[in-house]
């Protein structure tokens, strides 16, 4: 008969052996049941979280965003408003400077008279009176 030694197994057949082997036991396995279970779990309360921050953040906002278009609509209304205004500023300045270019005309003429240019002023201040 002949003895022969029995066949060695290679190093990491004998690693892998023996980290089941540690793993095996009902705690290692156990562990290991959990994580893979409860991943879905962990996932679902990350995006819970997320979506929880993202809302915080976002109120606020859109309250801001509604405050700014409250005052958008409220200067575009005054801007309507000013522009109006000067609108009508601008004709008076219009009347005026015709109205003061007639005087000054009347004022420079060669036969220019006191007489004349009041007659002048007090039609000005006639027609000005008339609607």
């Amino acid at each position: 008969m002949i003895n022969s030694p029995p066949p060695a197994a290679p190093h990491w057949v004998q690693v892998t052996l023996s980290v089941l082997g540690i793993l095996g036991g009902s705690t290692g396995l156990a562990a290991i049941a959990t994580v893979i279970v409860q991943r879905g779990k962990f996932k679902a309360d990350a995006a819970d979280t997320l979506t929880d921050v993202a809302l915080t953040l976002v109120q606020p906002l859109q309250t801001r965003v509604t405050e700014l278009e409250g005052e958008a609509l409220s200067a575009r209304s005054e801007l309507g408003t000013l522009r109006e205004h000067v609108n009508q500023l601008q004709f008076v300045v219009r009347v005026l400077t015709r109205t003061l270019d007639r005087w000054r005309a009347a004022i420079r003429a060669p036969d220019a008279t006191l007489r004349k240019v009041r007659a002048m002023v007090a039609e000005t201040d006639r027609s000005s009176a008339d609607p």
